[in-house]
């Protein structure tokens, strides 16, 4: 926060942009949020410490996209960020989509897997979608930066079964790959946040689940696994190669050389909705249902 001006942020209307409990280094829980001022955009880091947070008896003010006023701030100049005393809710925010948006893009995700010409591959994915339908439905496509809500892991693969559809029909020709492959690959390759992430119904916060790295590393490895272990090659290679640099979690670099092009497809397409798709509950903007 280099440059950063001190401002007085008691009293003002601030949305909030994230919301995270840590620990201090005495293990006592403590509340981290940022904060934005709607007039002009600015963001604060606020910190509400352990014998303020105790006081705070209803943690659904933390939600993400609550509009909240904060009390006796104080700025620290060392640290960035400001304490609090006081929070009050001035109006509760959206965390996810409404059932009957989420039954819509379900259905239309099921009209794509119809689509897929490999039976078995089309079975395959139907089963996964159908046994886990209800997680499928509500679960985040992220923690923070994109489709991080109810619904939004639901919204996000929508968007990338719509992206690709749209380039394989206008702007590609991938003899090497077809269309199902490419359907199977948009669907799966984010399946494993079912279990890698875990969301609050209630209030919306998400949270990671311990257990699923120590087993599977990430969600981009368990759909990489369960596809090459069906024989789905193809699909296998694109969810592998979508996070781009193994750095950032892919099974396969993108700057490995000699790749087959088919393996760049899917990143390209997970990043096109992951920056400009509805990222936010409260976008307007939609990909238009089939």
């Amino acid at each position: 926060m280099a440059d950063f001006e001190a401002r007085d942020i008691d009293n003002m209307d601030l949305l909030i942009c994230s919301s995270e409990e840590k620990l201090t280094k005495k293990s006592e829980k403590y509340r981290e949020l940022k904060l934005k001022n709607s007039i002009d955009g600015i963001e604060f880091v606020v910190k509400i410490w352990p014998d303020t947070l105790r006081n705070i008896s209803d943690k659904t003010i933390f939600r993400k996209g609550n509009i909240v006023k904060v009390f006796n701030s104080e700025y620290s100049r060392q640290y960035g960020s400001y304490t609090i005393k006081g929070l009050e809710l001035i109006r509760k925010g959206k965390i996810g989509l409404e059932d009957d948006e989420i039954e819509k893009l379900y259905q239309a995700i099921l009209k794509y897997i119809e689509l897929i010409e490999d039976e078995k591959l089309k079975e395959f994915v139907f089963s996964l979608v159908q046994e886990h339908a209800e997680k499928f439905k509500k679960n985040p496509a992220a923690k923070a930066h994109h489709h991080d809500y109810i619904g939004g892991l639901l919204q996000h693969t929508y968007e990338c079964l719509k992206i690709g559809d749209d380039l394989l029909k206008v702007y590609l020709n991938v003899p090497s790959v077809s269309k199902g492959e490419v359907y199977a690959a948009c669907i799966l390759h984010d399946f494993g946040k079912l279990w890698e992430y875990e969301i609050d119904l209630e209030n919306g916060e998400i949270s990671y689940n311990d257990e699923f790295p120590a087993k599977w590393v990430n969600h981009s490895l368990w759909a990489f696994t369960q596809c090459m272990s069906r024989g789905f090659e193809k699909v296998a290679k694109m969810i592998a190669a979508h996070h781009a640099r193994s750095e950032w979690g892919a099974v396969i670099d993108l700057n490995t050389k000699d790749l087959e092009p088919f393996c760049y497809l899917l990143h390209h397409i997970d990043d096109l909705s992951a920056k400009f798709g509805k990222i936010t509950v409260n976008d307007k903007k939609e990909c238009r249902l089939n």
